[in-house]
């Protein structure tokens, strides 16, 4: 149902609840240790009349992440459902639906595919291919979007000649899930020996390697209103891997994709999504070449929704392995986030501390999200 406000002019404003439910086991790997525990990632971004499912497994960390939310002034939903079935949402007709992937990333066919369609066919199309990375080639092509150099094959049968790729290179799937069965080939010997991994009939794609000097992640987000920019973002890295991302980013190259999100939202993209994008140094000059589009929140999406519910302009989102499993073994006395310093940690990802991981945001100059680091890391 929709709530009215009415406020002294006489204006009524209706708001719009949603139905949280950002479970991820629907579309990732189930090897990954504590990824059932992801839910509840959701709840910085809901309002107190929203709804939310989390993992039952969860209920154990409940009172201590309230409190801390309490204690740093972030509204949320106390409505929680303890099942991150998609059934639910039948039982809350008139509820907008939010999920964190809205079809499957896996690309192989599931018995949740004609739930989303039922929903959203439009939205789930639209999901469905822009999740390839083929898909996303020959639309940034069509589009005259700058990308890597990238060669798109149905299957590795298509490739006769390994001598026209530029190495090193990357072997990418052109679907896949975290990352996954993506290799780095320094050579044609290199390539020809990850290529006997792959299934026959595997589309994937193989793309030349980018000396960037960052890589951004730039969120958009379709609602009620239309298409709005959300943020721009540097990713943290440790060598190759994603370990976090920093805002704001000095880097706002919204004009090289805008006309790809423009295309995804006219055909029925919702919520939020984001893409990829290397910044290439070339001695004066910058250039920026998009490398894949994610139709779905992604890890800098919860830190920013927070942030921007908390009014945090200068943060940074990291996760830390811990040798606690619960929150309230955690000691944030004098560095938990203040709105009175804008500085301060956030849990974000609290339910994964039950796997010995938890995902915090660090807000304030880089100097203090440093100190924060150092501190929060002696406390784990």
């Amino acid at each position: 149902m929709r709530k009215p406000l009415y406020f002294g002019d006489g204006e009524v404003k209706v708001i719009r609840q949603k139905l949280f439910n950002h479970d991820i086991m629907t579309c990732t790997h189930e090897f990954v240790i504590g990824n059932h525990l992801y839910s509840g990632r959701a709840l910085g971004l809901t309002e107190p009349e929203d709804i939310i499912q989390l993992h039952p497994n969860l209920r154990s960390q409940w009172n201590a992440i309230s409190e801390h939310y309490a204690r740093i002034g972030l509204s949320y939903s106390q409505n929680v459902i303890w099942d991150v079935s998609l059934s639910v949402s039948a039982d809350y007709p008139s509820y907008d639906i939010s999920l964190f992937y809205f079809g499957n990333a896996t690309g192989t066919t599931t018995c949740h595919e004609n739930w989303f369609r039922q929903v959203n066919s439009d939205w789930f199309n639209v999901v469905k291919f822009i999740n390839s990375k083929n898909n996303f080639i020959q639309l940034a092509h069509e589009l005259g979007v700058e990308v890597p150099k990238t060669f798109c094959f149905e299957s590795k049968a298509a490739i006769a000649d390994y001598t026209q790729f530029s190495y090193p290179c990357y072997l990418k799937p052109a679907i896949s899930v975290d990352g996954a069965g993506i290799s780095r080939c320094e050579n044609q010997a290199q390539l020809a020996h990850a290529l006997v991994t792959f299934c026959e009939d595997l589309p994937l794609q193989i793309q030349e390697e980018i000396t960037a000097s960052n890589f951004l992640n730039l969120q958009y987000c379709v609602t009620d209103k239309g298409l709005q920019r959300l943020a721009a973002t540097e990713q943290i890295l440790n060598g190759y891997a994603h370990c976090g991302n920093r805002y704001p980013s000095t880097h706002q190259p919204w004009e090289l994709v805008e006309s790809m999100a423009e295309w995804m939202a006219q055909r029925g993209m919702k919520e939020i999504f984001a893409f990829d994008v290397a910044v290439v140094e070339d001695g004066a000059q910058t250039r920026y070449l998009a490398i894949e589009c994610n139709p779905r929140f992604n890890g800098a999406s919860y830190p920013t929704g927070v942030a921007k519910k908390l009014k945090i302009n200068s943060w940074s989102n990291e996760t830390f392995t811990t040798n606690y499993r619960s929150l309230d073994q955690i000691d944030l006395s004098g560095i938990e986030f203040n709105s009175q310093t804008d500085t301060g940690v956030a849990l974000i990802n609290w339910g994964s501390i039950m796997a010995g991981r938890i995902g915090v945001l660090l807000a304030g100059s880089i100097e203090q999200q440093h100190e924060l680091r150092a501190i929060l890391k002696q406390r784990l």
